[in-house]
């Protein structure tokens, strides 16, 4: 719950800066490769949230990492973070930037669950019917799942949209214990 209140706070925080700046782009790519690089190496920012660690050394690592590789602006952003103890969040608040920047160019994320692969047909159906459901441009993200037997679940927002066949056997069965036989 913290966690998805300091990203708000501070990805919009950043958000506005790099719109002031015109530098939405820029800002989303730096991020990108930056969220890249802690998916690959989590050492970083286990380092980074250390409480034994002095703030000195973590500016100093900081400065080495990204003083040259960062727009001054998002360079800094990271000191602050440093600064009031909120780095271990950089995860989230990269995630809810990234989340604004694509509202922002009309595009949105949707995940879909299948028990097999999805014909480049259906694919294709899906994402339209998405785009027309919600007047943006569909990313889709695929992942498979055996357990769900059948049918597909899709992530659109916070929204779940469960149309497996998982689902609907244990809708059936709540239904069928519900009802009393004499």
């Amino acid at each position: 719950m913290i966690a998805q209140q300091v990203a708000k706070k501070y990805s919009s925080a950043l958000f506005e800066l790099a719109k002031e700046q015109n530098a939405l782009d820029a800002a989303w790519d730096q991020f990108d490769a930056l969220v890249a690089y802690l998916k690959k190496d989590r050492t970083f920012l286990d380092f980074m949230t250390a409480p034994q660690i002095p703030d000195e050394d973590k500016y100093n690592l900081v400065e080495k990492a990204f003083a040259g590789r960062l727009d001054k602006p998002f360079y800094h952003f990271v000191q602050f973070l440093v600064e009031k103890h909120r780095l271990k969040f950089l995860p989230e608040i990269i995630d809810e930037f990234d989340r604004l920047v694509r509202a922002e160019k009309g595009i949105a994320r949707a995940t879909c669950i299948t028990a097999v692969k999805i014909t480049d047909a259906e694919r294709k159906e899906l994402i339209q019917r998405l785009a027309a459901r919600t007047s943006l441009k569909i990313e889709l993200e695929e992942k498979n799942d055996p357990s769900i037997i059948g049918g597909m679940i899709v992530i659109l927002h916070n929204q779940i949209l469960d149309g497996s066949i998982r689902y609907g056997l244990s809708q059936l069965r709540n239904r069928l214990m519900k009802v009393k036989v004499h």
